[in-house]
């Protein structure tokens, strides 16, 4: 996917963001593994939880194959444009991230135990970039729904950053805010290795197991 983006480094400025749509992406409301929906409402007792970690297709499959994990969908967040296109979001000048919105059972899946498989996912280090993807698009981002996740998410970069400094890593570049707007990706992009399963998607890995 990285052959579309500018290899923009830095997020716009409010000004220079493209102006986006009112219009919501339309998606098929059924998750194409799990046959779940993927559109509120949820079921009643569900929890909601929002990453960035590179490329979302490969990102979405690493949290729909975790037991306790109702539906997931892919979208983009943590922007300035409202509803934004696939070409738009590459092109820099949205602000947004890839993300993974993840709805889980917190009696079978812990957010603690989501975290654990978001560190061990990608690469935190890379700043606006993930493997061979490079761009703000593919930055490392953990979007808290309350502070409660912000807490147990801040205390999980303070624990792996211990372990990836004494592996020899560098710093984690891992933004942690309240959770922003979520838009949600083309239907085309929904599970794509699930009807794709040839796709590349570069995710990467520090080979630090978060313990």
């Amino acid at each position: 996917m990285w052959f579309l983006n500018s290899h923009k480094s830095e997020i716009p400025a409010p000004a220079d963001a493209l102006p986006g749509r009112t219009q919501a992406m339309p998606v098929t409301n059924q998750h194409a593994v799990s046959g779940h929906v993927i559109l509120p409402p949820f079921p009643e007792g569900t929890r909601l939880a929002l990453f960035g970690l590179g490329c979302f297709w490969g990102a979405e499959r690493k949290f729909w194959q975790t037991g306790g994990v109702y539906s997931t969908a892919v979208g983009y967040a943590a922007g300035l444009t409202p509803n934004p296109t696939y070409e738009e979001v590459c092109t820099g000048l949205t602000g947004h991230n890839e993300v993974v919105r993840v709805v889980f059972d917190p009696m079978a899946v812990t957010y603690g135990d989501l975290l654990k498989l978001f560190w061990e996912s990608h690469n935190p280090t890379q700043g606006m970039a993930q493997g061979n993807d490079r761009g703000t698009q593919y930055r490392s981002g953990i979007y808290c729904l309350d502070e409660t996740q912000k807490r147990l998410a801040e205390e999980s970069r303070e624990r792996y950053q211990t372990l990836l400094t004494k592996a020899g890593h560098p710093a984690i570049t891992t933004e942690i805010l309240d959770a922003p707007a979520f838009f949600y990706a083309e239907d085309y992009h929904q599970q794509y290795l699930a009807k794709n399963p040839l796709g590349y998607c570069g995710l990467g890995g520090t080979d630090v197991a978060y313990s």
